[in-house]
């Protein structure tokens, strides 16, 4: 009989697959667990739709960020931050504080977590960054960090 799982089957197979198994299986094991449906024309129409929206959604995720990547490349970000003796500072300058900046200048919203640091930003001048916008799409960016 075939099948299409609509979770994982472990020695059967991963979900959305078409799979042939015996009958007595199916009927007993995969349908009152709620695992499979028989693959009629109506579940692969189905199964074939969801696949085609999934596509065009990544493929206009991915658009957007390099659309981001673009806007972002080359551009140095300055940031202001308070400093002691011998210019090191309160503390550092956070990939939060960098999300915030790009929100405040150029208003993408960039979570705070996809934004990666070389090194601390401990002290004054200008950092390398690199932002994982979506996929394969890197963003990379200078931080130019200066005196209030």
């Amino acid at each position: 009989m075939k099948v299409m799982l609509l979770q994982d089957v472990k020695g059967t197979g991963k979900k959305g697959e078409l799979v042939n198994v015996s009958d007595g299986y199916a009927r007993n094991f995969l349908f009152p667990r709620n695992l499979a449906r028989v693959a009629d024309a109506q579940a692969l129409n189905e199964f074939k739709n969801a696949e085609q929206s999934k596509q065009y959604k990544i493929e206009k995720q991915t658009k957007e960020a390099q659309a981001i990547a673009d806007k972002l490349k080359d551009v140095t970000l300055e940031l202001k931050a308070k400093a002691g003796q011998g210019g090191r500072l309160f503390g550092s300058v956070t990939s939060k504080e960098i999300a915030a900046e790009i929100k405040k200048q150029y208003n993408f919203s960039i979570d705070k977590r996809k934004i990666s640091l070389d090194c601390d930003i401990k002290a004054f001048g200008v950092y390398n960054c690199e932002i994982k916008l979506f996929g394969g799409v890197v963003a990379k960016l200078k931080v130019s960090v200066t005196e209030l």
